[in-house]
């Protein structure tokens, strides 16, 4: 997000403005501080009282710990709430997050539900539905385990593992690292050369070394760049990253055996041209899925050749 951009769009009806600690896409932190000093000059020229929302999911417990000197919180007079996962870097399974309010009166009443039926009034932001505490245990307990000083160490060791694996694709010459150094620890990365084999091959070929790396495009006025994301969280070792980075490689590889997909729709073109001279002509579904499955069949055949299987 340009913070410059989003003040711009802000009028009489924005109740807040979210900025995003940890982009989904790539890691990035957006610029919280900024995004509060220019709101705040606009708040003084219009008299609104418009508030900031963090959306910290992934780096509510990464800044913290990395990046003690970055002003993100409430530490800004015009962030209002933060909300964070704790079953991602919190290292917690699935289940279990927050959302967190600079003073009561910043959640208005109104959105609390009031319950009594267990014998005494219990305000909860919520809906109402039978839920285990086991996640809340784990966090507590990591949290007491850890520590301040344990939590830094393990988020430091993961920007450290996620540089070697950075490191290692940089040095195929092959690869371009579209993540920021500074943010959740993650390396998001497209090929400088697609136009014979694209990411989303990569993605597939991967699997069969055990890998399951998400391929995707970018939102809108990005969407012409297409990048593979591989998030390092507490469990991926240094040997892990090596490893990926050995096994991309190998795809790399073999992705060079192989024809390109442009090749097999310029093959598909032609018969398609050859179809029209005699009256026929094939829809666009009919032609992606003959592209596909000549797809599938060089690699199939490649896969069995170099496995022996007759």
């Amino acid at each position: 997000m340009d913070p410059a951009k989003a003040v711009e769009m802000v009028d009489e009806n924005t109740i807040c403005v979210a900025a995003i600690l940890g982009s989904t896409l790539n890691g990035e932190f957006e610029d919280v501080k900024t995004l509060n000093d220019l709101l705040a000059e606009k708040n003084k020229e219009t008299g609104w009282d418009t508030p900031i929302h963090v959306d910290a999911a992934s780096g509510g417990f990464i800044a913290p710990f990395l990046y003690p000197e970055l002003e993100w919180d409430f530490r800004l007079p015009l962030v209002k709430s933060i909300n964070v996962s704790g079953h991602k870097y919190g290292l917690v399974y699935a289940g279990i997050g927050w959302v967190i309010w600079r003073n009561k009166e910043d959640l208005p009443d109104e959105l609390i539900f009031h319950i009594n039926y267990l014998g005494a009034d219990q305000p909860t932001f919520t809906l109402n539905f039978s839920k285990g505490s086991s996640q809340v245990i784990a966090q507590y307990y990591q949290l007491i385990r850890l520590g301040l000083e344990g939590y830094r160490h393990v988020m430091e060791n993961c920007m450290e593992n996620m540089r070697v694996l950075k490191e290692g694709l940089e040095k195929t010459g092959r690869i371009e690292i579209v993540s920021k150094d500074v943010g959740v620890p993650l390396v998001a990365f497209s090929l400088k050369d697609n136009s014979s084999h694209d990411e989303f091959e990569i993605a597939d070929l991967l699997r069969r070394y055990g890998w399951i790396v998400p391929a995707y495009t970018m939102p809108a006025d990005a969407q012409h760049v297409t990048v593979l994301r591989v998030v390092i969280r507490e469990d991926f070792s240094r040997t892990l990253a090596e490893r990926l980075v050995n096994d991309i490689q190998k795809v790399l590889h073999d992705l060079d055996m192989l024809p390109s997909k442009m090749k097999a729709k310029m093959e598909m073109a032609g018969e398609d041209a050859d179809r029209t001279l005699f009256g026929s002509k094939k829809t666009e579904m009919e032609t992606q899925r003959e592209v596909t499955t000549l797809w599938k069949k060089f690699v199939m055949e490649r896969k069995n050749k170099s496995s022996g299987v007759c």
